[in-house]
């Protein structure tokens, strides 16, 4: 398949690029070297290929998601500029 310039146009209008008329025989060859490349990939037998979803075959190990409290509320206020009894104190930021 050959591309023309017309098509190469077309493509330009659809993607909402412009392009110079300088421009149109490089992209027709890069666009027709493509082209050419893609063929040659339909040509090879991939009856046997597994599909590609990860570059490699190793598989997460999830562990369980559970709730510990490590930190008492008296130690993670400890050196906190402001605080209350159970929240740290910051001055406001957003003005209705």
């Amino acid at each position: 398949m050959n591309i023309d310039k017309e098509t190469i146009y077309k493509v330009a209008d659809l993607a909402r690029i412009e392009i110079g008329a300088h421009e149109v025989e490089e992209l027709q060859a890069d666009m027709n070297k493509i082209l050419t490349f893609m063929e040659k990939l339909n040509e090879l037998d991939t009856t046997a290929v597994e599909p590609l979803v990860y570059m490699n075959p190793e598989v997460n190990v999830w562990r369980e998601d559970a709730v510990v409290q490590e930190l008492t509320v008296n130690e993670g206020l400890k050196n906190a500029a402001l605080h209350n009894e159970e929240f740290f104190l910051v001055p406001k930021i957003l003005d209705k």
